[in-house]
């Protein structure tokens, strides 16, 4: 019993640091996006007002986004996994 309880909080603290390293690393390849997507758009000449306020507004989109709500299936596959590898091991 003590065995698991050990194993449920060293992977829980193990799936919390890959959530947030995963969670930083999608913001920030979101937020190189939409600084290039400005660039392009000053450079044709049609700047879409101020970069800060561009890029601003394109992250609070992104925190509304699929692909954000997505990055918890970091927490929510592995414990599925070890749930049905224990169901199996102990009923099947």
């Amino acid at each position: 019993m003590f065995g698991f309880i050990r194993l449920a909080i060293l992977g829980f603290i193990a799936l919390s640091v890959i959530f947030w390293l995963v969670r930083i690393y999608a913001r920030s390849l979101r937020r190189e996006a939409l600084e290039d997507e400005w660039a392009e758009a000053e450079a044709a000449g049609a700047a879409p007002g101020p970069r800060e306020i561009y890029v601003a507004i394109g992250l609070k989109n992104y925190e509304r986004s699929l692909l954000r709500k997505l990055i918890w299936l970091v927490y929510i596959g592995p414990i599925a996994l070890v749930a049905g590898l224990i169901y199996l091991v102990n009923y099947a």
